[in-house]
Order: structure tokens, then C-alpha cells, then sequence
């Protein structure tokens, strides 16, 4: 068996969460003692939880072990709403567990602004209730808009501006709004945690010289 395809299912194996000795592995496997050695010692070297020691015996020791994930921005959004409705689950459980993920996935993402990151987004307000202090309830009409471009009008601790959403980005731990202001004739980037308020127009717009993201970027 070649030796990746031993590892995958040297892998399978531990997931079962029980305890496994060298030599039983190695009997089941093929090799020897020392392979099933280095096979663990690789498992290990590559951030897979397999606890244990040579004679002992190895197991896993969580019941399922991710690789590191590149994610989109939409695919982002999907995962912030998700837990954010498993959050307001009814199971306690559930909802605890929602939260132990939140605080790793948190942990795990660059923060681009220093010192302490803010409290996970949506894990307070449902997000498809009326958005509150999360702003991430505004994602969903948000993208429709920006999608369909659409005008909205949007209030913060600044006012209230009539906007032309560009575009959505998550940095700092945060969801931020690009877009162009109709009253102020300039750029606005708003975070999307102070928004009290947001309606969508009926009206259209179209890229003006000037008012687009290639303008702002300087494309």
C-alpha cells in the first residue's frame, strides 16, 4: 500500500476515538512497528490531534480534524449567518457549541487593526430579524443591492445618506460597506455594526465617471 494512501486510512481508524496499539496497527497494515512510528509522528506534524505515546498506544483525540480552509468572502458571510442561527437555537447544546466554534474560527482569522478584537459578529441578534447592534442582518439586502444596483438609503451615527453600494469586504474582524454618497458627493467605507437603519430605493443606478471602484481604486 502506498504510503499516502496508509496514512488516509491509518487516519480512518483513529477517528474512532478508541485507543490503538503500534503492534495491532502495524499487524492490520502490513509493516512494522517503527513505520507505524513514523506514520503518527507525520500525522502529528501536520496538526492532526493524535494523542499518545510509543507502547501506550495512539487514538484521536477530537472526532473530526479540518485542514486549513482558504475562504470567500460570500462563503465567510454564509458561516457568520450560519452560527448566527444555530445560536439562537433552542437546544442548549447547540447553542453552546455555535459559540466554542465562533471564539476558534475568531482566533484563527487575521486581524488587520490592533488590539483586542470586538465580540464575534451575529452570535447576539438573530440575523434575519431586525439587525441590531451586529449590522449583519444588513448582509442580505446589502448583496441584492450591490447585485441589482439599487440605491439605498442608510442611517448611522453620522445620519442618514443615500448611497450607491459597491461593495462588501470583511477586514479587522468587521463587515464594511463601499459605496458612493449621493448627499456628501464623495466615498463613504461604513462599518456595518453601526448601521441603525437601511432601505432600499426604487431607484437604479449605472457607473458615472468618478463614482465607481475603479475610480476609487484608481484604475
Amino acid at each position: 500500500m502506498p504510503r499516502t494512501d496508509r496514512l488516509q486510512s491509518l487516519l480512518a481508524r483513529l477517528r474512532d476515538g478508541r485507543l490503538h496499539r503500534a503492534e495491532d496497527l502495524a499487524r492490520a497494515f502490513g509493516v512494522s512497528k517503527r513505520t507505524i512510528y513514523r506514520d503518527v509522528e507525520t500525522l502529528q506534524a501536520s496538526g492532526l490531534p493524535v494523542a499518545g505515546t510509543r507502547g501506550a498506544g495512539y487514538r484521536m483525540t477530537a472526532p473530526v480534524a479540518l485542514p486549513p480552509l482558504d475562504l470567500t468572502l460570500a462563503e465567510l458571510e454564509a458561516l457568520h449567518l450560519g452560527l448566527a442561527v444555530v445560536a439562537e437555537a433552542a437546544d442548549p447544546e447547540l447553542k453552546a457549541a455555535a459559540t466554542r466554534l465562533a471564539d476558534r474560527i475568531d482566533a484563527a482569522l487575521p486581524a488587520e487593526t490592533g488590539g483586542p478584537a470586538p465580540a464575534w459578529p451575529g452570535l447576539a441578534t438573530h440575523p434575519l430579524a431586525a439587525p441590531g447592534g451586529s449590522g449583519i442582518g444588513h448582509l442580505p439586502a446589502l448583496r441584492a443591492a450591490i447585485r441589482t444596483r439599487q440605491k439605498l438609503r442608510l442611517r448611522d451615527g453620522t445620519g442618514a445618506d443615500t448611497l450607491r453600494p459597491l461593495a462588501l469586504d470583511y477586514r479587522g474582524r468587521l463587515w464594511w460597506l463601499t459605496a458612493w454618497s449621493e448627499e456628501q458627493g464623495t466615498f463613504r467605507t461604513i462599518r456595518l455594526d453601526r448601521v441603525t437603519a437601511l432601505d432600499l430605493l426604487p431607484e437604479l443606478f449605472v457607473d458615472e465617471p468618478g463614482k465607481s471602484l475603479d475610480d476609487l481604486h484608481g484604475c
